[in-house]
């Protein structure tokens, strides 16, 4: 029969097989939902399954219902949630709520808050769900821990008892004149965990995972390297500086190859600015205003542009600061420069760097990651070597 119900199945048009598999999702919620209410008014009367020679509703569900462990959690759980609280059968049988879903919230849903946090959950991932119970019933952080994994021993070879005692002597006899031969067993087999992200409080995760020697003699080096910033070590301190690293790296990547190593400035006209020279990190939604360093919200800018952005919001700078930076933007370039002309160079761009740092107090021009003293622009060879 179920083979006649693939091959029908498969000969179905792609409208209709789309549309077929709408109906028997609808089915199987229905289904579902009638299920659950009668497993809980089964629940009720525990007398009709103890007749039936099963101890528990759990035992009667894997044995005659033929439900696996997990499936018959699930379904008794969510019974006997929906006999406190009805209103869960709806949200089962139109979808909104899963079986897993009416698991995770019933040690936490009262009468006074039943309404609400079933309104809160509809329609939500488990992930989400988990951050509801989090907030629910928040738990204290988890303390930073790094330990290192059991490892498997080999089993020790064993004599077959059926030897004769003889043979038993003579092996020994042997194995004492003569070295054994090298026995090669297979190695331990990796018990394969998976990685742990899970809510215990509102915006606070706990993090689990395994890593190898090599990463794990990489941590302990960062940790003796930011012993003044971080003193006790904490890894967890050390994985949001990493990830805040790697993500600005990413970042900075991923604008660059889209903008195409280029200013991405283009007049009303249509025309693109063609500078690939002192590029900057423009944000879109400046900074001052709330803009975020994201991909979307970062743009190269030259450096003529990004401070003409800035200048349409937040007004024009001064006269004397922005012919100090025309003229170090326009001096010709020299191969080596004079030591008067370095010394001039130097401090007009020490006052430059000043000036812009006041301007970025205003969020005219930030680095991605201002937390981290990201640099402003790429690293581009300058013109004059100091």
């Amino acid at each position: 029969m179920n083979t006649n119900i693939l091959t029908l199945a498969s000969s179905l048009s792609d409208h209709d097989l789309l549309a077929r598999v709408v109906v028997l999702a609808a089915k199987e919620r229905e289904a579902s939902a009638e299920l659950v209410a009668h497993l809980a008014a089964l629940d009720a009367r525990p007398a009709l399954y103890a007749a039936e020679g099963h101890g528990s509703l759990f035992t009667y569900c894997t044995d005659v219902l033929r439900l696996s462990e997990d499936a018959a959690c699930n379904r008794i759980q969510a019974a006997r949630a929906c006999r406190d609280f009805p209103m869960i059968l709806d949200l089962l049988g139109s979808g909104a709520m899963s079986l897993t879903s009416v698991r995770m919230l019933r040690p936490h849903l009262t009468t006074e808050n039943h309404e609400a946090v079933l309104a809160r959950a509809s329609g939500r991932s488990r992930r989400e769900i988990e951050a509801l119970v989090a907030e629910l019933a928040p738990r204290p952080d988890v303390p930073s821990s790094v330990r290192k994994l059991p490892t498997a021993m080999p089993a020790p070879t064993l004599i077959p008892a059926a030897t004769p005692p003889a043979a038993r002597v003579e092996a020994a006899t042997l194995g004492a004149s003569e070295p054994a031969p090298p026995v090669s067993s297979p190695p331990p087999p990796l018990t394969t965990r998976r990685p742990v992200i899970e809510s215990t409080s509102p915006e606070r995760y706990r993090v689990q995972f395994t890593i190898g020697k090599e990463s794990h003699d990489k941590l302990r080096r960062v940790q003796a390297l930011l012993r003044r910033e971080i003193p006790d070590g904490d890894p967890g301190a050390i994985f949001d500086r990493a990830l805040t690293l790697l993500l600005e790296k990413v970042e900075k990547a991923t604008v660059s190859q889209r903008d195409g190593g280029q200013c991405a400035f283009v007049s009303k006209s249509g025309h693109r600015c063609t500078e690939r020279t002192f590029l900057e990190f423009h944000h879109i939604v400046p900074y001052a205003l709330g803009g975020l360093a994201t991909v979307e919200n970062i743009s190269l800018r030259c450096r003529r542009h990004n401070q003409y952005e800035a200048d349409l919001i937040f007004g024009p700078r001064s006269f004397s600061e922005a012919r100090e930076v025309d003229r170090l933007q326009e001096r010709p370039a020299v191969e080596q420069p004079s030591r008067q002309l370095r010394d001039e160079l130097q401090a007009t761009e020490r006052r430059g760097r000043s000036a812009h740092q006041a301007r970025d107090a205003r969020g005219w021009s930030t680095p991605i990651s201002r937390d981290l003293g990201a640099s402003r622009s790429f690293d581009i060879p300058r013109t004059l070597h100091r």
